[in-house]
């Protein structure tokens, strides 16, 4: 791989795709490759982060992640008025004993109960809402997230991920940020692409699976990240697998490779191993090799 840190980032237009496994088999082969491509992983799929179940990470570093605002009250000086209760649209502010209190789940961070309050008894504070974490894998440094249920600002938790993943591939000169991005089309997926060498999309041949392909290859191609798409499941439904493939032809994207069905992706994840770890000559691991060397050298072209 050519000189200086490139950021593949892989993608999927909807959940349940198969994108966690390729990206950890494709961790297990840059170790594996002669000479190994060391590499730095970023999860950045904070909502349901599921890349350390095939990596089995220690972990080294957790951080809690503040991500936005919410209301808090002094109980002692709330009069039980109720103002801010009535000017809240979210039904945040509940009362109890005579005084109101706060559900910051349901708290949106307006502060229009600040401002509403007589008695300046309600302040806006900066709530926790997640943390993010620096492992050690057995393919190389892992930085991975948590978000609390209900929480935003997710697309700030995958920049941070990201940008500490980068640091660390700089400081100790890996050649590749591998990013397991989230699926869809949202503020995250435009986060985890955001400064990208290239995109693997991940796709099934689903109705569903086709057109949320479209839909990202869509989003790649407005923020200019060039992308190539691989076909999970290639052989359960041959017709889908056709219009992934003229539909790649006609806007001249290319086919990463076509991986099939194969119950040793299952095994494998239940023994909580990468395909090509776990079963190296099994009909999913020789495919999804042929697509590590097609990554390997388009990231290798200039530009790529």
């Amino acid at each position: 791989m050519n000189n200086g840190i490139k950021q593949l980032v892989i993608l999927s237009g909807k959940g349940g795709t198969g994108k966690t496994c390729v990206t950890a088999a494709l961790a297990h082969l840059a170790s594996a490759n002669n000479p190994p491509v060391s590499i730095v992983l970023a999860d950045a799929d904070v909502d349901a982060a599921n890349l350390e179940l095939l990596l089995r990470p220690r972990v080294l570093e957790s951080q809690d992640f503040q991500g936005g605002q919410a209301a808090r009250i002094n109980e002692d000086d709330c009069l039980g008025c109720g103002d801010c209760a009535a000017v809240c649209r979210f039904e945040a502010l509940k009362i109890n004993n005579g005084t109101y209190r706060v559900d910051p789940i349901a708290c949106d961070g307006c502060a229009a109960c600040v401002f509403q309050c007589p008695e300046e008894a309600i302040v806006m504070r900066e709530q926790i809402v997640g943390q993010w974490f620096r492992s050690d894998s057995r393919y190389g440094p892992l930085f991975h997230a948590a978000l609390h249920p209900a929480q935003d600002n997710s697309g700030k938790l995958v920049t941070l991920v990201k940008q500490h993943a980068r640091l660390l591939a700089m400081d100790e000169n890996r050649h590749l940020v591998l990013v397991d991005g989230p699926p869809g089309i949202g503020c995250p997926v435009i986060s985890a692409a955001s400064g990208a060498d290239l995109a693997l999309i991940v796709a099934e041949p689903s109705t569903a699976g086709v057109h949320d392909m479209r839909r990202v290859l869509a989003t790649t191609g407005h923020f200019g990240v060039p992308s190539l798409v691989c076909i999970n499941k290639a052989n359960i439904h041959p017709a889908g697998t056709i219009e992934i493939e003229a539909y790649c032809r006609q806007h001249g994207i290319r086919l990463a490779g076509r991986i099939p069905f194969d119950t040793g992706v299952i095994e494998a994840m239940v023994q909580g191993e990468p395909v090509t770890a776990y079963r190296p000559d099994s009909p999913a691991s020789r495919a999804l090799l042929a697509v590590w060397a097609q990554l390997k050298n388009v990231l290798q072209e200039e530009p790529v």
